[in-house]
């Protein structure tokens, strides 16, 4: 049976807004800004009470210390800094997911972070540290990029991303948001590269040429005004194609909100 786990970038608002739960209803995980380019303990306490409510899998969603730029301007903190600053988002979200009763299971870095842990060594090697000292053995990002050699060096287990929503080069890497082709707005063509992504293990490139991708888990980016029919739109086709939806680690529910540890 072929299986892909689709997830999506949320609780990057002020509140959790109904575009939000349209795209919980679609997805299998979600990946939680942890406050440094988006959201609050409010909205995050919110999503991750509704991912649980849904079965879905949450996930640390770091960045830089940027909410200005919304954490996709790349900045270059002191190594030590930036392990600090992973490790204090993981810390605040993992505070409100437990509240809610659940756990953080993975990491997925947002923006920069995630684009310079791809292909710089310190930057990786940060992220990983990180990660490992705060014992979440998951890892979402790009195969075959620096940070996934450090990762499973490191003993993590690392869910390889593919992105149906956005365009690639024929490199492997995702075109700069402000090139032409970069953001997918057709829920269909979406769709179509969703299924391309998981059956043929890659898409074509801007240029046109074939790129292979290897890819776990698709993700739909939360902030595009239209990202609630991208969502639709992928894991319809997705069910079309007899490709089974789920998560790649089990969403778990520690407890009740409110109640007693276990």
């Amino acid at each position: 049976m072929v299986a892909v786990d689709l997830n999506a970038d949320l609780a990057e608002g002020e509140r959790l807004t109904p575009l939000d739960l349209t795209i919980l209803d679609m997805v299998t995980s979600a990946s939680l800004a942890c406050g440094f380019h988006a959201g609050n303990r409010a909205v995050m306490r919110a999503a991750a009470a509704a991912c649980l409510d849904r079965g879905v899998t949450i996930g640390a969603h770091v960045s830089y210390r940027d909410r200005t730029g919304f954490g996709r301007r790349p900045v270059h903190p002191p190594a030590g800094v930036l392990v600090a600053d992973i490790i204090e988002q993981c810390e605040v979200l993992s505070g409100e997911v437990d509240a809610a009763g659940g756990e953080v299971s993975y990491v997925k870095p947002h923006g920069a972070l995630y684009n310079q842990m791809g292909v710089d060594a310190a930057v990786a090697a940060s992220v990983v540290e990180a990660i490992a000292l705060q014992g979440i053995g998951v890892l979402v990002a790009q195969a075959g990029t620096v940070v996934a050699d450090r990762a499973r060096e490191a003993g993590l287990r690392v869910v390889p991303e593919g992105f149906p929503d956005r365009g690639y080069r024929s490199d492997g890497h995702l075109q700069d948001r402000g090139e032409p082709g970069a953001v997918i707005a057709d829920p269909a063509v979406a769709g179509r590269r969703a299924v391309s992504l998981v059956n043929g293990g890659g898409v074509d490139a801007i240029d046109g040429t074939w790129t292979a991708i290897e890819a776990e888990t698709l993700c739909i980016h939360g902030d595009a005004p239209d990202a609630g029919d991208i969502a639709r739109g992928v894991r319809s086709a997705l069910t079309a194609e007899g490709i089974t939806v789920r998560p790649f680690v089990p969403s778990h529910r520690c407890r009740e909100p409110g109640g007693p540890m276990p």
